[in-house]
Order: C-alpha cells, then structure tokens, then sequence
C-alpha cells in the first residue's frame, strides 16, 4: 500500500479529491444531502465542520508529499 500512496498520481488525485470535497461540504455541506436507504441525510453543525476538517487533512498530507517529492527530484 505504501508503494502505491506514493505514486505521483495518486498523490495528485488524493490532493484534489479531498480538497474539492473539503470545500464543498465547507461551503454548502447543510445543502447537500446524502441518500442512505432510502433515507435523505444532510451534513449539519458539528459533523460539517468536521468532515470539511478531516478532508482537509488528508489534502494537506498529500499536497505535502507531493511537493517533498518535487523537492527530491534531482
């Protein structure tokens, strides 16, 4: 798993994937709504901001990795 978590690509897609969804839950999340089971579900308050929180993380790590690799390119 390693191996493949610091592949340029997937870095890239890690990057831009959870930094989109960090802003669009940020920004709208109250807006969207999550079907589960037939059941509509929407982002409200606390869980919000923590999933626009934990996204955000996980972009930052990989935007992180993605410029040491840049770095390490000679």
């Amino acid at each position: 798993m390693k191996s493949l978590s610091t592949r340029k690509p997937v870095l890239w897609f890690l990057f831009l994937f959870n930094a989109s969804v960090a802003l669009a839950v940020g920004i709208g999340g109250h807006h969207l709504h999550i079907h589960i089971h037939g059941h509509g579900h929407a982002l409200h308050g606390s869980q919000q901001i923590m999933t626009s929180v934990g996204m955000g993380i996980v972009a930052l790590g990989a935007g992180a990795a993605l410029l040491l690799k840049r770095g390490q390119r000679a």
